[in-house]
């Protein structure tokens, strides 16, 4: 008995520590400087440099590694606090704000929308860049505007609700074992000649690991569609006919619920690396994004999080209340 109301005590703990961390996103974003995930970035690289090899099996190797020191230290600080809710919440808090980027995400959307408002297009191209991977150097102001919606909606998914997703379900462990993942798959995740073995595991996981997150993104960006003036109906008809249509098993969940909510067509010809691949449209149809649609992205992100954030703690909060009605 004893044991299960613990158990209550410390998932109260973790809603609580998941709200502190939401609003602690909210007020301070990602800190300019010492940032642990840049911390842990610094770190896999040098780890990277040791265990490098073209094959699988180093990259699995690597990808066990630098995912299971972060996931052992924090389960070993969690189990230190078992029995002080405080400590259990401030870790869960720590945690979470350390694995959000929803803030920052919306601010970069907003300086994009401000770049093109104003016709600076360099700008706007060197700032596509702390959004994705994709070579802007040609890009005019639609495509601009396309990349800008579509990594917003993608990383909607990678930077807020995964790791929302995750703190309810596991814990500091949890949320800090997804950001590692996602980071290494940001590191090493790529197709090319050096990453295309390499990298393998560690994009895989990233895949696995989102497959439910992203799909959460697409149910809730439904939802929220009127509060971008779009309907629910229109998202749900292209998240359903187009979401699996991307290369990606996750992104294009994300990708085509925005463009239904958004009312936009998203999808096309990209550059990374200097090799292009197509996308098929999303939202088919519908004319491409501008600069007024980059804002309406910014605003359906910041919705979702906040809906996410709501989902999160209530659904831990239940599992609580489910216990304590077990134990009566």
């Amino acid at each position: 008995m004893s044991f299960v109301q613990s158990t209550g005590r410390d998932l109260r703990a973790r809603a609580a520590g998941i709200v502190i961390g939401v609003l602690a996103d909210a007020v301070f974003g990602d800190p300019r400087r010492g940032h642990p995930v840049a911390l842990f970035g610094s770190w896999a690289g040098r780890l990277e440099q040791r265990l490098y090899r073209p094959s699988r099996r180093r990259g699995a190797l690597f990808a066990v590694v630098a995912t299971g020191v972060p996931v052992v230290a924090v389960a070993g600080v969690d189990k230190l606090c078992a029995g002080h809710p405080v400590g259990r919440a401030g870790l869960t808090a720590l945690a979470t704000w350390t694995a959000l980027g929803g803030t920052s995400l919306a601010r970069e959307g907003d300086r994009m929308a401000v770049a093109l408002e104003a016709g600076h297009v360099l700008q706007a191209r060197e700032l596509l860049t702390h959004l994705c991977a994709r070579d802007p150097s040609e890009l005019e102001p639609p495509e601009l505007a396309r990349a800008t919606v579509e990594s917003l909606a993608e990383n909607t998914s990678d930077a807020v609700v995964a790791p929302l997703f995750w703190a309810a379900l596991a814990g500091p462990a949890g949320v800090i074992g997804y950001r590692a993942v996602n980071t290494l798959d940001a590191m090493v995740g790529y197709r090319s000649d050096r990453y295309e073995r390499f990298g393998w595991a560690a994009a895989r996981v990233d895949d696995v690991v989102n497959l439910v997150p992203s799909r959460v993104t697409g149910l809730l960006t439904v939802v929220c569609a009127p509060v971008v003036q779009g309907t629910m109906g229109e998202a749900w008809a292209v998240w359903r006919r187009d979401g699996g249509q991307h290369p990606s098993p996750n992104a294009g969940q994300c990708e085509a619920a925005a463009a239904g909510a958004l009312g936009v067509r998203l999808g096309g010809t990209n550059t990374y690396g200097g090799q292009e691949e197509s996308r098929p449209a999303m939202g088919e149809g519908n004319p491409l994004p501008d600069v007024g649609d980059v804002r309406r992205a910014v605003k359906l992100g910041r919705s979702v999080g906040a809906l996410a954030a709501a989902v999160a703690a209530a659904a831990v909060l239940m599992t609580a209340r489910r216990g304590r009605k077990a134990v009566q």
